[in-house]
Parts: structure tokens; C-alpha cells; sequence
């Protein structure tokens, strides 16, 4: 019998992995029951402005005291929350929906189709992904709806070419062969033997991708092109506290860590899922 036995390296590092991916999950898990239950809990009303007592210390009442127009900080981190991640999922399942197709389509056909879309692609690549997507919000104007369309616009792209990268290296294999020749059509032989084959890459890729998207919309937000006041979304929270960052740092401190916790979980959970589905990696 057979017995393998890893390096006390390996199993640390095995061990860590492991760690690292179900700390991550737990965070997850808590960030979800946070969007999911706590609205429910909300201790005062995000939006109403009170002057009497802005900047106000954390108190009964307002747990993480007030901002500057006298709304409750822990309020609005709530709501930001559902707002910010609401929109991080939209815009990662309308990313996913756009390129995967695009990606099994010219990948698997191929020829003047193929060559048409990466010249494309290279010329949208070589400009950097954050500049493109500041004067696509700027040109279309201020809004969350203008925000999600300008990062889908500058995030497709990627999901196509790993898809079309996978479909291109397995169409020539042995088993797509003899589905042809067995008869079966184009649209068969992409379901059944390209698409299991992107699952996990894709997965990896968007879980990693997560922690990106929140980064961009807080940006994008925090440059005033993202959520309109009196909008509680964390990158616009962050906009709203710099004037006050000397005299009340809290409220730029407050939304910062919301922002970096939730990007460092998607990113534990993404390596977790790295070091687990990728084949080559292994």
C-alpha cells in the first residue's frame, strides 16, 4: 500500500490555506446576516440630519456617534453595506453574463471573429482599467446606474478572454473530435464539454474580482462619480468625512475599515478556492 506523506512545509502551508479560507467564509457569513438582518435593527434613520448634534461621541443612541449633519454613522454603515455589495453582485453576475458567452462563442469558432474581438480587446487592455472607467462615469454623468455600466464596460473583457483562453487549448482535443464527428452540433458540444470545463476558473476569477469591484465603486464614489448624497454607500462616506478627517477622523476611519474587511474576505476566500480548484496550480 501506497502512503503519501507531505513535507511538514506542504502540510503548513496546506494548514494555513485552509485557515485563511474558512476565516474568510466566517467573515462572509457575517457580512451576509449583517445586509440580511440588521436593516431590520437599524437603531435610527440613516438618512435624517440633525445639526444639534453633529460629530456627536459614541453613545447608547448612536453607537459610533454622528457625522457631520448629525446622522447616525452605524445607521448608514448598514445600509452603505447593502448598497455597496448589492451593486459589487450586479456588476460581477452582468460581467459573468456578457463575457462568458462572448468568450465560449469566438473562442470555439474562431477565424476572422476571433482575431476582430482581440484587436479590440488589446486596445481597451492597454489603457488602464480605473482611468477608462473614471471618464466613461464622467461622460455619462454622476450616478450608480452610470458607475455599474462604466465597470462592466471595463470588466467583460477579462471574463472573455480566460473563457476564450480555456475553450481555444480544449476545442482541439481528442474527446471535441469525436463529438463532431459523432454528429453533435455546435451548441451541444459548448454545453456539455466547454462549460464544465470554465466553471472553476471562472468562479476563482470572480470571487478573487469581488475585492476589485468594491475598490473601484468606493473610488468611483469617493470621486463623487458613484452614489449622489444623501446616498449612505461607504466610498461616498468617505467622501463625505475628508473635510472633517483632522477634527473627526472617525468618519473616514469608520467606512475604511468596512471597505478593506469585506476585500480582504473575498480575497481569502478567492485564494482558498485557487489553491483548491486549480488544477495546475496543484
Amino acid at each position: 500500500m501506497n502512503v503519501k506523506i507531505l513535507s511538514p512545509v506542504k502540510l503548513i502551508s496546506f494548514k494555513n490555506q485552509n485557515i485563511m479560507t474558512v476565516l474568510g467564509s466566517l467573515i462572509l457569513a457575517l457580512l451576509i446576516a449583517m445586509t440580511a438582518i440588521f436593516p431590520f435593527f437599524i437603531p435610527n434613520d440613516p438618512y435624517l440630519a440633525d445639526m444639534s448634534i453633529r460629530l456627536a461621541s459614541p453613545s447608547l443612541e448612536y453607537p459610533l456617534g454622528t457625522d457631520h449633519m448629525g446622522r447616525c454613522i452605524l445607521s448608514r454603515l448598514i445600509v452603505g453595506a447593502k448598497a455597496t455589495l448589492g451593486i459589487t453582485a450586479m456588476v460581477v453576475v452582468t460581467v459573468a453574463l456578457i463575457g462568458i458567452p462572448i468568450g465560449l462563442l469566438i473562442g470555439y469558432i474562431g477565424g476572422r471573429l476571433d482575431t476582430i474581438f482581440m484587436r479590440i480587446a488589446d486596445g481597451l487592455l492597454a489603457l488602464p482599467e480605473f482611468i477608462l472607467a473614471i471618464a466613461i462615469a464622467g461622460f455619462l454623468g454622476p450616478s450608480l446606474t452610470n458607475l455599474m455600466i462604466s465597470i462592466v464596460f471595463v470588466k467583460w473583457i477579462a471574463y472573455t478572454r480566460v473563457v476564450r483562453s480555456i475553450v481555444v487549448s480544449e476545442r482541439t482535443n481528442e474527446y471535441v473530435m469525436a463529438a463532431k464527428v459523432g454528429g453533435s452540433s455546435t451548441f451541444k458540444i459548448i454545453r456539455r464539454h466547454m462549460v464544465p470545463q470554465i466553471v472553476s476558473p471562472i468562479l476563482i476569477l470572480a470571487t478573487l474580482d469581488i475585492g476589485k469591484v468594491i475598490l473601484t465603486i468606493s473610488s468611483l464614489s469617493y470621486l463623487g462619480l458613484g452614489a449622489q448624497p444623501p446616498a449612505p454607500e461607504w466610498g461616498a462616506m468617505l467622501n463625505d468625512g475628508r473635510p472633517y478627517f483632522q477634527t473627526a477622523p472617525e468618519l473616514m476611519i469608520y467606512p475604511g475599515l468596512a471597505i478593506f474587511l469585506v476585500v480582504l474576505t473575498f480575497n481569502l476566500i478567492g485564494e482558498g478556492l485557487r489553491d483548491k480548484l486549480d488544477v495546475k496550480r496543484r
